[in-house]
Formats: structure tokens, sequence, C-alpha cells
């Protein structure tokens, strides 16, 4: 499966944006999805996962409350829908693929390419 994200931008603390992911190729309803994000000089981290049928969601600590995942999987399309972003949000964001839901990037076996999100204080 290939995905692309997007949606990506800059906004002020406080604020909200979308991001998107659209699949191709494989049927992304078989595959669990998740969004990581990546900031300057630190790791790669997890950020959210959604199951293949989008029935169960899963969030790391640090957003828990302000972001949601979701996925349309008639649209082949997945979201990360961010409020109350912080400075400490900016980071690149990715979306991935799995077979298995986790919170590892070892965990995924598909990426899409990173959007980047840049929250101004």
């Amino acid at each position: 499966v290939q995905l692309q994200a997007s949606g990506g931008g800059l906004v002020q603390a406080g604020g909200s944006l979308r991001l998107s992911c659209a699949a191709s190729g494989r049927a992304f309803s078989r595959y669990n999805m998740g969004w990581f994000r990546q900031a300057p000089g630190k790791e790669r981290e997890f950020v959210a996962a959604v199951s293949f049928g989008g029935g169960n969601t899963y969030y790391a600590d640090s957003v828990k409350g302000r972001f949601t995942i979701s996925r349309d999987n008639t649209k082949n399309t997945g979201y990360l829908q961010m409020n109350i972003l912080k400075p400490e949000d900016t980071a690149v964001y990715y979306c991935a693929a799995t077979s298995e839901v986790s919170n590892r990037v070892d965990g995924y076996s598909y990426w899409g390419q990173g959007t980047l999100v840049t929250v101004s204080s």
C-alpha cells in the first residue's frame, strides 16, 4: 500500500489542523493505520493508531484529549485531527500502515513521505 500524507502547515499555539493520509494500492481497509512524528534532532515517536475497521484507537499520552485519529475506508483515507496545538507538537508527521496494530516504529511496514507541522508560540 502506498501512503501520502498532507495537511501540514504553520499554525499558532492553541489552533487546529487536520492531517490526511491517502492510500492507494493494496486494500487500505486490511491495514491498521498509525501516525508518528519526528521533531528536529529527536527520534520518530508514536502519536496515534486506529484499527483496520476504525473501531479501536490508541494515543500517546502527550496527545490524548487533543488529537483524534479516524479513517474512512470508503475513501481510502485516514485522518489526524489536531486541536489545542502546542509548540512542542512541531514535527514532521508521518502516516504508516501495518498488519498488526503497534505503537512501535519498527511495527509498521508502509510509510508515507511526511508532512511538516509548525506550531508558533
